[in-house]
């Protein structure tokens, strides 16, 4: 009977162990994701879609004087550039650029920044976003606020996000590869680029989150900002849709809307960002997404117009996605075919 009572009290203090430290960890995430703020993000994106950065068109000045505050940015956080690389920058030469259709671009950089894992650093997270846009025309700069000025600031929020996790002993199990691409506009080269020349080997890389235009609402969502597109999370892993739905129901509570996830959408939005080279090698990807507005694709696409509650709540998804990824114990399992 003593033996009966012993174990049934181990028994609970078992149970009550593995509810603290479950509670402990939802209490860290919360704590981090909550760093993500409205007035930072407006902060970084003034600068990003400034007039001064002409539009950020691949290879232009522009673009390389936003590259030069995304990395002054991670300088400041003190998150450097990845194990294996000689600086921030991942340089495309022109030639790769124009090798489809020679839009007579000049070189350019993919920028990267890490933070490496505590228990599983050769598995690896992407999250990325691109930075270039399409600069100026007739005379017009096209400063891109949302497209993707939105996505490429809510990277150095979630970058900051973990590294103040791991500066206070909360650091996640996996590495994750911060990656700002060029090209997009011109036809996703970027992200062409590195799965193409990988850092890290992409049997490694057990996720990309991208995100590509956060900061807006489309005309189906008039009435309310509280929601995202979702698309491409279920195409290669049920995990990572399972993730993704967790993640939001616990932490974040927009509404998900898979409207373009579905393979018969005439918008193609699942081939069209830069997840879909990531995709396309078979590793599990999920697109964030506020859908197109009036001013996409137009000079009138500018900061002002971006509603910052709402870029700061899907930026909290992402991060929130990302931490799951980070320190789960299984990586997603590939159990679809993504056709």
């Amino acid at each position: 009977m003593k033996k009966i009572i012993l174990l049934s009290l181990l028994s609970v203090l078992s149970i009550g162990c593995t509810v603290k430290k479950s509670s402990i960890a939802s209490s860290d995430l919360s704590t981090y994701m909550n760093t993500i703020t409205p007035n930072e993000l407006k902060t970084h994106l003034y600068i990003v879609a400034s007039d001064e950065m002409e539009g950020r068109d691949t290879g232009s000045k522009g673009q390389k004087l936003a590259g030069e505050y995304l990395i002054s940015q991670y300088k400041n956080n003190k998150i450097p550039f990845p194990k294996g690389a000689k600086s921030y920058y991942q340089k495309i030469p022109a030639a790769y650029l124009n090798a489809r259709n020679n839009e007579n671009l000049p070189d350019s950089e993919n920028i990267w920044a890490f933070i490496e894992g505590s228990e599983k650093p050769n598995e690896i997270i992407v999250i990325s976003a691109h930075y270039d846009h399409v600069g100026i025309t007739d005379g017009k700069i096209y400063n891109g606020a949302d497209d993707d000025g939105s996505g490429t600031v809510a990277l150095l929020e979630i970058a900051q996000a973990f590294e103040q996790a791991k500066k206070e002993g909360h650091g996640s199990k996996r590495s994750i590869l911060f990656l700002h691409m060029t090209g997009e506009e011109h036809g996703l080269h970027g992200s062409r680029y590195y799965t193409e020349n990988p850092l890290f080997p992409l049997t490694n890389t057990i996720t990309d989150i991208n995100i590509d235009m956060i900061g807006r609402r489309d005309e189906a969502h008039a009435n309310s900002n509280n929601y995202v597109y979702l698309i491409g999370s279920d195409y290669l892993s049920t995990d990572l849709y399972n993730i993704c739905e967790a993640a939001n129901k616990n932490y974040v509570h927009l509404n998900l809307d898979y409207k373009y996830n579905d393979r018969n959408d005439p918008n193609r939005f699942y081939y069209r960002s830069d997840h879909y080279n990531f995709a396309k090698n078979g590793i599990p990807s999920v697109f964030f997404f506020n859908g197109v507005h009036a001013d996409y694709h137009k000079s009138t696409d500018k900061v002002e117009k971006i509603e910052f509650d709402a870029l700061a709540k899907r930026a909290q998804l992402a991060f929130a996605t990302a931490w799951e990824l980070a320190n789960r114990e299984n990586r997603p399992v590939v159990d679809k075919s993504g056709r």
